[in-house]
């Protein structure tokens, strides 16, 4: 009975010190802070990357001190940015974090912002910043394009029901819920801790993040002229990063980046150089996804005047202090390694290429990546996830139905939500989309819940294309020669594309120029763009001669004239 009680006081007593050790363990970033915060800066010498790891564990606790994170336990998710079914259930509200937001506001008030330069290495592509100027050739062909009356078109008056956000209504906004100072009370109130905006006024000291949510509507993800995408475009190029952690789920690595102003982005890293073309016996489900592909899917879209992929920039990231040195996801810590051509690598956690065999190494710590702006969090504005009724097999032998019966869009036609309204024609325009990129993975599309039926798809995860410029997978425009339809405002903007004084091409490369990875396609990518554009207009053409044009284009350019009409009947 005696050595049973001593061996429960022993259980005990290493119990307690356990707990010790936890709570000293969790406390030494705080106190290595107030440490550094009352003793003098020392010398803050650059190191080479095989001198970083041989201290990592203690650059890591340091780092998290600095960047004013006061709990382990304050990472959130903000928003989700996800094709997948299951990304429903992955985010978190807005709302929960409004306590620990603000104490960490207070923490941002004390770090003193970083005034040296962004990188401590020579760029891979050179130093284009965002916004610069395109060499004067005359009048800008994008500006051109842009004054055109085909991309003035006025849309419908809005109503509450039309916007995504009633903010008088819906949401409060907690103004020390980010680290943007505009946010903070100019008078000193500091009692004040949430309130409703009411005007625009106010709007324009929100975070761009924000006002991007508020801009999005029925009709459009962000209007034709915003002020706030540019800006929020920078933000995505330069905003200091302030915690990474790995997206779950996915058959590749990406990455959650969330910055100092509490906006959150999608990062996927550099896996293919520029030159590469995907190999012709890989097949589509096992291609990888390429960051440039990203960042040329947003200008695209834009440039056809859909406007329904989310704002995306490339960005090139130090994968020493922006990616390991904040995150605080200990799986992917775990596989950063130096690799023996002395860069530093790491390959995380995912279904596919993520192995020291397909480690994802930078230059020597610097690696090229797409940064695509969040939703808004799925407890704010449910999405909806929708099965693309052309979706390939994703099988090696089997072909899907549409692949073998002819017919298989008078199916489509009858069935809801593809009966009624303009759901058909975003599907046409999303085939074009994908065909001019060459993307074949398309397997899913999402639309705004407080919609219903009747608005647009939102063009997520185009990271498959822009594979292969030598061909043309003709297969991508099985849907559009099947139900010969398209909106008449898709078609004449198509055809004033395939002019010479606005060509598809030309547009995509000025377009580009604006971004910091320049040149994000090669000639031989933007010379496919004009290839594809013909083919495009040649099956159209074929399906006008044979239907007649009024039962192949509908009628859209004069007002919402398309929105009950009834596919089906055609």
């Amino acid at each position: 009975m005696i050595l049973f009680r001593k061996f429960r006081v022993l259980i005990l007593m290493v119990f307690l010190v356990a707990c010790t050790m936890h709570i000293m363990i969790d406390l030494l970033p705080k106190l290595e802070k107030r440490a550094a915060d009352s003793g003098d800066s020392g010398c803050q010498c650059a190191q080479h990357p095989g001198g970083e790891a041989q201290g990592w564990g203690k650059q890591r606790a340091r780092s998290a001190a600095e960047a004013g994170w006061p709990n382990k336990h304050t990472l959130r998710i903000l928003q989700d940015f996800s094709n997948e079914p299951s990304s429903n259930l992955t985010s978190h509200s807005l709302e929960k974090i409004t306590a620990a937001a603000g104490d960490r506001a207070e923490s941002f008030r004390r770090i003193r912002p970083s005034g040296g330069k962004a990188e401590d290495h020579k760029p891979l592509i050179g130093d284009a910043s965002w916004g610069r100027t395109v060499p004067a050739h005359g009048v800008s062909r994008l500006t051109a394009l842009f004054e055109h009356p085909l991309y003035k078109v006025d849309l419908p008056s809005f109503t509450n029901d039309d916007t995504l956000f009633n903010l008088n209504t819906d949401i409060r906004f907690y103004p020390k819920a980010t680290g943007n100072q505009g946010w903070h009370n100019e008078e000193g109130n500091e009692e004040e801790e949430e309130f409703s905006p009411t005007g625009e006024v106010m709007a324009e000291s929100y975070p761009n993040w924000l006002r991007f949510h508020i801009g999005i509507n029925r009709y459009e993800m962000y209007s034709r002229h915003s002020v706030v995408l540019d800006a929020l475009l920078k933000d995505l190029a330069s905003q200091r990063i302030t915690s990474v952690a790995m997206k779950s789920g996915g058959t590749q690595l990406k990455l959650i980046m969330t910055f100092q102003n509490y906006g959150q982005a999608l990062f996927k890293p550099m896996k293919q150089t520029r030159d590469q073309e995907t190999p012709p016996d890989f097949f589509y489900f096992s291609d990888f996804e390429r960051h440039n592909a990203e960042v040329a899917a947003f200008h695209l879209d834009r440039i056809l005047d859909f406007r329904r992929v989310p704002p995306v920039a490339g960005r090139l990231v130090n994968m020493t202090r922006e990616i390991r040195d904040v995150t605080r996801d200990k799986k992917l810590w775990r596989t950063f390694f130096i690799s023996p051509a002395n860069n530093v690598c790491f390959y995380g956690e995912c279904s596919y290429y993520c192995s020291t065999e397909h480690a994802l190494c930078g230059k020597p710590d610097q690696i090229e990546g797409s940064l695509a702006a969040f939703l808004p969090d799925l407890n704010l504005a449910k999405r909806k996830t929708w099965r693309n009724p052309w979706r390939r097999s994703y099988h090696k032998r089997k072909k899907a139905e549409w692949e073998v019966d002819p017919d298989y869009c008078d199916e489509v036609k009858q069935t809801p939500p593809y009966d009624r309204g303009t759901r058909l024609l975003d599907v046409m325009d999303m085939t074009i989309f994908d065909f001019l990129m060459g993307n074949m993975d398309r397997h899913h599309y999402e639309t705004f819940e407080k919609f219903g039926n009747d608005t647009f798809i939102i063009h997520l995860d185009n990271g498959r294309g822009f594979g292969k410029h030598s061909h043309d997978e003709l297969s991508i425009l099985v849907p559009l020669s099947q139900c010969c339809r398209v909106k008449k405002s898709t078609y004449v903007r198509l055809q004033l594309l395939a002019k010479e004084e606005f060509r598809l091409s030309v547009l995509m490369e000025e377009s580009l120029l604006r971004d910091r990875l320049s040149p994000v396609l090669l000639q031989r990518h933007l010379q496919a763009l004009d290839r594809r554009l013909r083919l495009v207009l040649q099956v159209l053409e074929g399906c006008v001669e044979k239907e007649g044009y009024a039962n192949v284009v509908e009628e859209d350019v004069g007002g919402d004239t398309a929105t009950h009409r009834t596919p089906g009947h055609r």
